[in-house]
């Protein structure tokens, strides 16, 4: 693997509403032009001010587009939202489409986390389409989850599989207010009709005894077909990350492997096929100093050694991590985070454009982009 090009999609503009530009998606249209979005906001943590962006570039990442705000969010129930991210995908010839992240807006000063129950502010899935390369969008429309009638916050952006069906992602957090535990899994939902319906879903990761959550998942619709989902694995009992684990599906999501243990510290992205059929997982890795980095498998995923790993970015920053002893500490903890979240969009022929956060302080982040081979 190398690093065959390099550099900024965004920069931080200090005491702006676009100060915290964070939780980036990325893809790569037919025609070849590089789409990004990104959450921009006067802060990483509050919640005033923050919109779902797009920027493009069509000279592979010399230049950027000044970043478009193309998605106004709807009221729910006469409840205004804000719109927190949006994952962007390539569905076909002609079409990209957005999953976007809705939030509940209509208590402006509630902290997006409530540490006393561990609820989420109501959290919807909207979709956008466009036809011409991110240019315009479509209206936002909300998407039907049920059966799932919690708080359903985007994990990606949506997914073509291989049988042609659209799946998109979320996973399951629990109401602001509820005072019964907090039962996470991560979940896929398909249509058949180009995102009219979604008639089918799996539950990809649940831990029947509520002790390990499978946060943040991140599945790859790999060339052979096989969808490779990899998560960032927390053990509330201990409080403490496990390594990232990884569950398959042959059959397009209808049914899922056993998760495994792949050994590798932290929280990944998406997994992208290189050349030669190996197989590549940028992830940032937060035992020490917080870096990116990506490692090799040889092996379908199973394994992924440390000998095969090449750093992304580095800044040199302290730790950003602490002794835990509770989810509300690994809530604050995610908080302070000044890098991360790495998104991948797979390249014809192998290799990956990466897009990811990065900062010296928490407030100030800048979206930067790379291609791996």
């Amino acid at each position: 693997m190398k690093i065959v090009g390099e550099g900024l999609v965004h920069g931080s503009q200090r005491g702006s509403d676009r100060q915290s530009c964070a939780f980036p998606s990325v893809c790569v249209t037919q025609g070849g032009r590089w789409l990004c979005s990104f959450r921009a906001a006067p802060t990483k943590s509050g919640m005033r001010g923050q919109r779902a962006l797009v920027t493009w570039s069509d000279d592979h990442g010399q230049s950027w587009c000044e970043p478009i705000d193309p998605f106004t969010p709807p009221e729910i129930e006469g409840r205004p939202g804000l719109f927190r991210a949006a994952g962007l995908g390539v569905m076909d010839d002609e079409t990209v489409v957005a999953s976007i992240y809705w939030v509940d807006h209509s208590e402006p000063d509630l902290p997006f986390f409530n540490e006393e129950t561990e609820g989420l502010l109501d959290s919807r899935v909207f979709l956008s389409a466009s036809h011409d390369a991110g240019m315009t969008w479509s209206r936002p429309k909300l998407v039907d989850t049920s059966p799932f009638q919690m708080p359903t916050p985007i994990t990606g952006p949506p997914l073509r599989l291989g049988s042609g069906e659209w799946a998109i992602q979320f996973e399951l957090n629990k109401h602001y207010y509820d005072e019964e535990p907090w039962r996470h899994a991560s979940v896929l939902m398909y249509s058949r009709d180009s995102g009219r319906t979604w008639p089918r879903y799996s539950l990809v990761s649940q831990d029947p005894s509520n002790r390990v959550f499978y946060w943040d998942q991140r599945p790859s619709v790999l060339p052979d077909g096989r969808i490779l989902d990899v998560f960032w694995t927390f053990d509330r009992e201990t409080a403490s990350y496990l390594a990232i684990h990884a569950s398959e599906s042959l059959d397009n999501g209808v049914t899922w492997s056993s998760s495994w243990d792949t050994g590798v510290p932290g929280q990944p992205a998406p997994v992208f096929a290189l050349a030669d059929g190996s197989l590549a997982m940028p992830y940032v890795d937060r035992t020490s100093a917080p870096r990116i980095s990506v490692r090799r498998s040889v092996d379908g995923g199973r394994s992924w050694p440390a000998a095969e790993e090449l750093v992304l970015y580095d800044a040199g920053l302290a730790s950003q991590t602490w002794t835990k002893s509770t989810m509300q500490d690994a809530w604050a903890e995610m908080a302070q985070f000044s890098l991360g979240l790495p998104a991948t969009a797979q390249r014809i022929g192998g290799g990956a454009l990466i897009v990811y956060y990065a900062g010296t302080t928490t407030d100030e982040t800048s979206i930067r982009w790379a291609l791996v081979e």
